[in-house]
């Protein structure tokens, strides 16, 4: 945890600081930027099959297809919202939850598209991709952890 008397600020309102707090707020944030980060670096690299044409040596990342930019942009965008929604945390669970779901589609949508690739390799940056699934796994676990500690403390009054 934070000490509050470090964040505490005359700019910063009290349930900001409640949300910096929060684990899962760092894995949210992280989750964020690993899915932006996709569009940066490559997933494969090797020589791309096209049609009528010799293969062309290219880069696999998020910007390669739309369908790939549009479904890392929904994960991004999904899992920066569910950080202000940690005042319902059953909906930013649910939000969570779809969203490692669809990460693991993206996964398999970025699997399928190496298998337009006459011959290459993943690229070590591969690794970015994968730990999207992972950070927001470890944020759903500090959701339900909060929800089953305000559960405890409801029987408790």
């Amino acid at each position: 945890m934070f000490d509050q008397k470090l964040i505490t600020s005359k700019n910063l309102p009290a349930y900001l600081i409640d949300m910096i707090q929060r684990i899962q707020t760092i894995w949210l944030l992280l989750a964020t930027a690993a899915a932006f980060l996709t569009f940066k670096f490559s997933f494969f690299i090797g020589n791309k099959i096209e049609l009528n044409q010799a293969p062309k040596f290219t880069y696999l990342n998020a910007q390669s297809s739309i369908l790939l930019m549009i479904i890392t942009v929904a994960i991004a965008l999904s899992a920066f919202i569910c950080i202000f929604l940690f005042k319902n945390r059953k909906l930013q669970l649910r939000v969570v939850l779809v969203t490692v779901m669809v990460s693991i589609l993206n996964l398999a949508m970025y699997y399928l598209e190496t298998k337009k690739f006459a011959d290459g390799e993943y690229s070590l940056t591969a690794i970015i991709g994968l730990t999207i699934p992972i950070l927001l796994i470890l944020a759903a676990r500090g959701i339900n952890r909060d929800e089953k500690l305000v559960k405890s403390l409801d029987r408790l009054r």
